[in-house]
């Protein structure tokens, strides 16, 4: 059974929610997949009243350079705050900062590219290519610790796009917000799948000092032709790992997440993901099940039978044994999880692999209790140091 993205959008999401809908949608264009990008679709913002298709003519006019090698374009932010906020009950931070929204890693399975269509933009090709960046980030934030009342918690940098992706190496945006935690001692857990973060070792080697500072590094495969294809933009996953080393021995805490888990594609690897970890000179280690909100739930398909199409089926029905019969669960306490057997065994080989190898034991928190604003002419004599 075939369907039209878009005509059939409703009876698809119906037949999906009862497990009976054919995963394999009937493409609208010659298949995307392109070197460099994770995606293999540009669907249209769900917010947006009209959408468009590109359509062959029969003059070639879908083969120009630009359609097969989108560039990178970036354009400024311009809202007035840096801070983010949130109330949900199963996340363990309720603020955080992103320098940038979108993000050229390009990784198809991101829970963040839905995000995108706030903007206007589609969470396809869209999310990797079309980046927003906020040029103010260090001043907004400086501003936002300086507010009376405020009280510090962890700071989380990364949370819904990579802080070290690689037009930070120019921008150098996630430093700025770095050097303004530094000055504040306000305490950061930053996660990452960019060897980038070593760059910084010089900051937050003197944060971790204070117990201010930890570092994740997402590692989803070791199998470097799988992440090629995952996360086409990331840092290899042997680059990732002796990045952790490297803090380690820096003496930042570093902790790796073996996330997302995808079942049927990179769960094999799970046991020794976390030895990998282990011996990378990780302590801590943790696992969060692949999301597949919104219009991901479509990409991530697409992406399936574009580049394993031998097993798409397989994956997205062992993917619906985690997800109560769906592709995805919003529930709080459960859409990191996943429910049922499949879910429960995941769990289970993970907490005993971890056991084995030593990880998890103790977890260290963060200091918060050293949060000091700086007075203004000592935070103006810093700034100028900087420019020496």
């Amino acid at each position: 059974m075939r369907y039209d993205l878009e005509t059939d959008k409703d009876q698809l999401a119906a037949l999906d929610r009862a497990g009976m809908a054919d995963p394999a949608p009937t493409p609208l264009l010659p298949v995307l997949a392109m070197r460099g990008r994770g995606a293999t679709l540009n669907p249209a913002a769900r917010f947006d009243r009209q959408s468009v298709q590109a359509f062959d003519d029969g003059w070639e006019t879908l083969e120009t350079d630009e359609a097969l090698t989108p560039k990178t374009t970036l354009t400024r932010d311009a809202t007035r705050s840096a801070i983010s906020w949130n109330d949900s009950p199963d996340l363990g931070f309720d603020r955080s900062i992103n320098p940038y929204r979108g993000c050229e890693h390009g990784c198809v399975y991101c829970y963040a590219r839905p995000t995108h269509t706030y903007l206007g933009y589609s969470p396809g090709l869209d999310f990797e290519t079309k980046l927003i960046f906020k040029p103010e980030v260090g001043e907004l934030l400086e501003k936002e610790l300086r507010k009376p009342g405020y009280t510090a918690q962890v700071m989380a940098l990364g949370t819904n796009t990579d802080p070290y992706q690689p037009v930070e190496r120019s921008l150098q945006l996630t430093r700025t917000v770095l050097e303004v935690l530094e000055r504040f001692n306000h305490p950061v857990s930053i996660v990452t799948k960019s060897a980038g973060v070593l760059r910084d070792l010089d900051i937050l080697s003197r944060m971790a000092r204070r117990k201010l500072a930890r570092v994740y590094l997402s590692v989803t495969t070791l199998d470097p032709v799988l992440a090629r294809k995952m996360e086409p933009r990331a840092a290899t996953p042997v680059r990732r790992l002796q990045a952790v080393t490297e803090l380690t021995r820096a003496g930042i805490p570093a902790a790796v997440m073996v996330a997302p888990m995808i079942p049927g594609l990179n769960d094999a690897e799970l046991e020794k993901l976390v030895e990998s970890a282990a011996r990378a000179g990780a302590r801590e280690v943790r696992m969060i099940l692949l999301r597949l909100p919104h219009e991901l739930r479509e990409l991530f398909t697409d992406w399936l039978h574009t580049h394993y199409p031998d097993r798409a089926k397989h994956v997205l029905n062992l993917i619906r044994e985690t997800r109560a019969g769906a592709l995805n669960e919003s529930e709080f306490h459960q859409r990191f999880a996943g429910t049922g057997v499949y879910a429960e065994l995941l769990r289970k080989r993970f907490t005993r692999a971890a056991r084995q190898w030593g990880l998890n034991m103790e977890r260290k928190s963060l200091d918060c209790s050293q949060f000091a604003v700086p007075c203004a002419a000592k935070a103006e004599a810093d700034k100028q140091l900087l420019l020496f």
